[in-house]
């Protein structure tokens, strides 16, 4: 039945036509890690006016520019846009076929061979394992392992999904294998991990993609910081593991690999091989994008192909080498203060333990106004991260030098 102008119609109740709303944003928690973290620390500056300056190890945002290949490609892409011949206006939903092409040739090079149209481009990591979950029934359960990016918990509590939490533990190095008592339909795997800087060996995810494909299982690889590997016995891909096409999505970005933080671009892989009670997720992807977006930005994906070039992943790799040094200087300021710690090596965390037994948040407020240094609370990333504490590499090099003095010299008199 077709209404016009509705308020006015006979028999009109206001009661029984007013919109419901989501109500599982009830059941999220008051507020967000990181803008508690933002609210703590604008009290502290508020309170304590001569304070110059602050150390931030906390947010995970980059410090340097985008390399000079990918300023070069964006000047380009603007250009191209000013003339009408070499003007573009939307884009290919799933990402335009150059950089889809580019990226698939990127796997290539690490022995696993994709077609184009398996690659996705998104507008970030953020928003795909957000958006991806579109592809599960709301009956599906997730699992979690934890601590874990506080996103993955609360995208399924928007969707209304059961949530099962698996808890790594430090003496597994916060890598764990899977638990056969635990179905879950779709698990996400953050490797190398944030928080916790854990790589899962080759080994752990066989173990895995074994689960996974046993039990009808959807692995939602987050692949964010691969780029951060020094060991290269450590799997960059999930796809370097035998059997995950039948049972795997990988989420990758841009932000930290390329320092696209504020340009926005990452991209996802959705094998055709993956299929689910006879439907294809890699079709079921592609008619989600055709229909809930207008793809992303000519300019930001020609940027994004810059960083794909053999120039582009020698600049990007300059950069990387920088925060790379700032996480051994961090972990060099918690050797010297004998604090336990993983992550840092192959990952741009570095997860300690906080001292003499103290929770995430006190230790939170012992480093802001002792030392002015800033870092994330484990205890975000899941019950399981209380009394542990998480730096970031992404910040000033200098600043970061600094910071750690500082932690160095407080933990020591611990």
């Amino acid at each position: 039945m077709r209404i016009e102008g509705g308020h006015s119609q006979p028999g009109y109740d206001k009661e029984k036509l007013m919109l419901t709303p989501n109500m599982n944003y009830a059941n999220l928690k008051d507020s967000y890690l990181f803008y508690n973290i933002a609210k703590k620390t604008e009290a502290y500056k508020n309170e304590n006016v001569l304070v110059q300056k602050l150390f931030p190890l906390g947010i995970g945002d980059v410090s340097l520019p985008l390399c000079s290949s990918v300023i070069t490609a964006l000047h380009s892409a603007v250009e191209d846009m000013a003339k009408k011949e070499t003007f573009e206006g939307y884009q290919d939903e799933c990402g335009a076929p150059f950089l889809r092409q580019a990226i698939a040739k990127h796997y290539e090079k690490r022995g696993i061979n994709l077609s184009s149209d398996e690659v996705f481009v998104s507008s970030g990591a953020s928003d795909e394992l957000g958006d991806i979950l579109d592809l599960f029934d709301k009956t599906s359960k997730a699992l979690v392992i934890e601590p874990a990016y506080p996103a993955y918990v609360d995208a399924n509590i928007i969707a209304g999904r059961e949530i099962l939490h698996l808890f790594a533990s430090e003496e597994e190095g916060f890598a764990p294998y899977p638990d056969k008592n635990i179905k879950a339909d779709i698990i996400y795997i953050c490797s190398p991990n944030n928080p916790t800087g854990a790589v899962f060996t080759k080994e752990k995810l066989e173990k895995w993609v074994e689960y996974a494909n046993e039990n009808s299982s959807v692995i939602l690889f987050d692949a964010a910081y691969e780029a951060f590997i020094e060991d290269e016995k450590m799997p960059h891909s999930i796809f370097e593991i035998e059997g995950a096409k039948t049972c795997a999505i990988e989420i990758c970005s841009l932000s930290k690999t390329a320092g696209f933080t504020g340009t926005r671009l990452g991209y996802t892989v959705v094998p055709k091989e993956l299929k689910r009670n006879n439907m294809c997720l890699n079709d079921m992807w592609v008619r989600n994008r055709t229909t809930k977006t207008n793809g992303v930005s000519y300019i930001i994906q020609k940027g994004a192909a810059a960083v794909f070039t053999e120039e582009g992943q020698k600049e990007i790799k300059e950069n990387i080498k920088i925060y790379k040094n700032n996480a051994k200087v961090l972990m060099s300021a918690l050797d010297e203060a004998n604090i336990r710690y993983c992550g840092g090596k192959n990952a741009p965390y570095i997860w300690m333990k906080c001292p003499d037994g103290m929770n995430s948040w006190d230790f939170f407020d012992y480093l802001l106004k002792e030392i002015q240094v800033i870092g994330t609370p484990g205890v975000g990333f899941g019950e399981n991260g209380d009394g542990y504490f998480r730096f970031t590499a992404f910040g000033d090099s200098e600043d970061t030098k600094i910071a750690a003095q500082r932690i160095a010299k407080l933990l020591k008199k611990q």
